[in-house]
Order: C-alpha cells, then structure tokens, then sequence
C-alpha cells in the first residue's frame, strides 16, 4: 500500500484548506509507517524516549478522540490506551499490539472526527470542554490545533523513521 498524500488546492475556502492540511499530515503519518514490521513499529530507538512510530499512532487516535468526540462533540467517550494507572499508556506496547489494530483504531477514530466535524460551521462553539473546563473552542481553533499536532509528531516520525531502517523523506 502507497498513501497517497495531496497539498490543498492553494484557491481553497478556508474550511477545504484546513481540513486539506489536516488531512495531509494524516496521511504523513500513516506514509513514515509504511512498509514495517510490526516489531520496527513497536520499536522506541532513540532511548530514553519511549517514543515509536506505533506508539505515535495510538496517541494520535488518543487525541483525534479527545479533540473531535470529547470536547467538539460533547460524547462521553473514554481513553482508548490509556487510564490513570498510565496515563501514558498509548506508547507502552507490547508483543501483542499489532499494527492492524493501530492504524484500524485510528482510523475508526478519524471517521468519527469527520463526521462530527461535519456537523459544525468554523466559528461554532464545541458542546465540550478542554481538560480545563474554560470557555469552548470553535472548530477553527481545534482544526488548526490538530494541523500542529500532527506536524510536530511527523517530526518526531521522521527521526523515528531514520533511526529504525534509513529512510527519510520530506
């Protein structure tokens, strides 16, 4: 499988431009875990990080819930890998998390983000709180929060990446 990964059009609206961007850092993602094992996937190689490429998806599928379910849409959706005995618990895998799972997971919660995100014009206030309980987001900010994430952790899926076979990319 090739992903295919497409810049917006440069003349788009603002929402088709940022869901373009987010949807290009998905893709990126999904592009630095292309052609694997599951045990390079598993695999944390620049140590003391815990960091890898299987943990950064997890964490992602952690956050698209967070932002697009919990707080634009106000469900009442638990953590997927994680509780209180390890709040980090999406980057601490074993021999029995697979990569079918993962990226399964997170692209069940992709959709969700989708679709929810369908349901809200840019400026709308999310129905949900942030961790803080504060004011509500609009669907602008968490858009734009989320092109962030991705790009920050696309960062570290690069040096990851490197690190695991010497492949690089943009």
């Amino acid at each position: 499988m090739t992903t295919e990964r497409r810049e917006p059009d440069r003349n788009a609206d603002e929402r088709t431009m940022l869901e373009g961007w987010l949807d290009y850092h998905r893709r990126t993602l999904a592009w630095k875990c292309e052609g694997l094992t599951d045990d390079q996937l598993r695999t944390a190689p620049v140590q003391p990080s815990e960091l890898s490429l299987m943990g950064l998806v997890r964490h992602m599928a952690e956050v698209e819930r967070s932002w697009f379910r919990r707080v634009l849409a106000a469900e009442d959706t638990g953590p997927i890998y994680y509780d209180e005995a390890d709040p980090d618990g999406e980057f601490h895998l074993t021999g029995a998390d697979t990569w079918q799972e993962a990226y399964s997971t997170w692209q069940a919660e992709i959709g969700a983000a989708r679709r929810n995100a369908a349901g809200f014009a840019l400026d709308d206030p999310s129905k949900g709180r942030g961790r803080d309980g504060g004011e509500p987001f609009t669907l602008r900010w968490i858009y734009t929060h989320m092109i962030e994430e991705y790009a920050r952790h696309n960062g570290h899926a690069d040096l990851i990446r490197e690190r695991l076979d010497g492949v690089t990319g943009e």
